[in-house]
């Protein structure tokens, strides 16, 4: 019997209220579930605004420890209830550190393990490492229920070693929870084009799909460097294994993405083009090795 399975990307604008938040990505998650989708994915941090266009100490009250985050209890009831898989984005305290992070919820609610973004960016309104510590779990697979998924947090999207890591591990889809948008620092810098770009290289690389969530809107909370809230572009994708775009977004739409994939298709086409059957492990070292997927 042929395994496929049925993937989403959300696409929304979200607010101050992480209750309303929640229930607005909820209420997508359903949709994504009526079109069959079985792995449905929200953007990074869905819990509130963007909060590191800027360093101020009252965030730090926000995150909560990963097994008992308000977001991680919300989607693990839903999952349990519509048998979906929700890879969910949270901010993480765990003791005094704090993490961007990434609890997988398998379809039935059951909670596989947390990924902590191992890449942080500082600059110009994204300034995450006053935030957040660098990932201490390494790049991480998971065997959900539909398949075996690998996931990066946004910033992680534009290192092809993460990719392939998750791909030695033995991913069969790729997906990228992202915030991004305006450079505060420069009005004319686009980079939603290159932002696509870079993921679908990981496609084509690694014969495999991607999934990439962002979000919408101009955001309430102001960033220093140009005096405005942070504008999302969008442009939210789900890529096959050449790299072509099968669903895509604007920047400006609101709503779920779903692409259905053969996956033992997929496995003997990667198979067949030998990208790891002739890896040098003397290059790629520990990056390469097989690690526990709890």
């Amino acid at each position: 019997m042929t395994r496929t399975v049925s993937v989403a990307a959300l696409q929304t604008a979200y607010g101050p209220d992480m209750a309303a938040n929640i229930a607005k990505t909820e209420a997508l998650v359903r949709e994504a579930a009526a079109k069959g989708a079985q792995i449905i994915l929200p953007s990074e941090l869905f819990q509130g605004e963007y909060f590191c266009v800027s360093q101020e100490e009252r965030w730090f009250a926000t995150a909560f420890p990963w097994r008992t985050h308000p977001c991680v209890l919300a989607m693990q009831k839903l999952a349990a209830e519509l048998n979906v898989v929700i890879p969910t984005s949270i901010y993480e305290k765990e003791g005094p550190h704090y993490f961007n992070s990434l609890v997988m919820i398998d379809a039935g609610g059951e909670l596989l393990g947390v990924y902590r973004k191992s890449h942080i960016p500082d600059g110009p309104g994204y300034q995450e490492k006053y935030y957040f510590r660098p990932g201490d779990t390494g790049f991480k697979v998971w065997d959900t229920q539909f398949a075996r998924i690998g996931v990066g947090i946004c910033w992680d999207q534009w290192y092809p070693e993460a990719a392939r890591a998750m791909a030695l591990l033995g991913a069969e889809i790729l997906f990228y929870p992202t915030a991004i948008g305006s450079e505060p620092h420069d009005a004319e810098l686009d980079t939603a084009a290159p932002w696509q770009r870079v993921m679908q290289g990981h496609a084509v690389a690694n014969v495999i799909p991607v999934v990439a969530s962002n979000r919408i809107g101009t955001e309430s909370l102001i960033s220093p460097q140009n005096g405005c809230g942070q504008t999302f572009y969008g442009h939210s994708f789900i890529a096959n294994h050449r790299g072509d775009k099968v669903e895509e977004y604007g920047k400006g739409e609101e709503g779920v993405l779903v692409a259905e994939f053969d996956l033992d298709y997929l496995n003997t086409h990667r198979a067949a083009w030998g990208f790891f059957r002739d890896r040098r492990t003397d290059l790629y070292g520990a990056l390469a090795s097989p690690r526990p997927v709890a």
